[in-house]
């Protein structure tokens, strides 16, 4: 088996442990690079066919670009597709940073989300080389009934094995690509031809490497603008990947203070 195959053997796994396991799961759709590679699993996994519901929580500040591209594959990939609003950011926590704070909105929306439709399980494309705090994870990560995240109390998982019993009122979040690389995902979208965002490739010397709300997300000097010149870029480049997202420029600490209030 190739590198590749062998990531997607293991994310097929997690997904398939996640539907045999769990009474109510759903797929989480940001509309980024990831979360497609999360959908296109699903669909193998699934022999063309994703059983989740799949849920964008809406900030209403997407580009018109990511938009464009939901409407469009929620309908060609035949997706249960759910759209949740969030909150407007005067009810996030005034100490966060004015980014954070934006990003706030979406663990608000989340978790209104959750409480109406009563899933036990979110798939979420995550990946531990994306961002220090999102390397504690685990593939099947357990929260509590609020939907905050102790880090400090996770389960073991070696050898493949993978806690899947959690007791009553305990929501899990469950990562299929916990061990994927920003390159393994190009290097994957690459061969199975999945879908990507123009936003991505480069014009006129900038490019996106991650994607988030229009407001606090910018682009990145680059001349990458098909997807062997992105991997080719990946290969050499020590520009860290959310080096254009301004939350992560704002205070050291806000992030973790996010992801333990339920943030993904």
């Amino acid at each position: 088996m190739s590198h590749l195959d062998e990531l997607e053997a293991e994310s097929v796994y997690v997904l398939r442990e996640a539907f045999a396991k769990l009474e109510r799961p759903a797929i989480l759709w940001s509309l980024g690079k990831d979360s497609n590679v999360v959908l296109w699993l699903t669909r193998k996994a699934f022999f063309g066919h994703v059983p989740f519901p799949v849920m964008h929580v809406d900030t209403g500040k997407k580009f018109k670009e990511m938009y464009a591209f939901r409407d469009r594959y929620a309908k060609e990939w035949n997706l249960n597709f759910i759209r949740e609003e969030c909150p407007p950011v005067e009810m996030t926590d005034p100490t966060l940073p004015p980014a954070a704070r934006s990003a706030a909105r979406k663990t608000l929306g989340l978790k209104a989300a959750l409480a109406k439709h009563q899933f036990t399980g979110l798939v979420a494309g995550i990946r531990r080389d994306e961002e220090a705090i999102r390397a504690k994870e685990r593939y099947f990560s357990p929260r509590s009934e609020d939907g905050s995240w102790n880090l400090k109390d996770q389960p073991p998982e070696v050898f493949e094995q993978y806690m899947t019993s959690f007791p009553p009122g305990v929501h899990v979040r469950i990562h299929p690509l916990l061990h994927w690389s920003e390159l393994d995902i190009w290097r994957y979208t690459k061969r199975e031809n999945i879908p990507a965002i123009d936003l991505y490739f480069a014009k006129n010397g900038m490019r996106y490497r991650s994607l988030g709300d229009e407001d606090i997300t910018k682009p990145v000097p680059s001349t990458a603008s098909t997807i062997d010149e992105i991997i080719a870029e990946l290969e050499t480049t020590k520009v860290a990947e959310r080096s254009g997202r301004a939350m992560d420029h704002e205070a050291e600490d806000s992030f973790e203070r996010l992801r333990a209030s339920g943030y993904l």
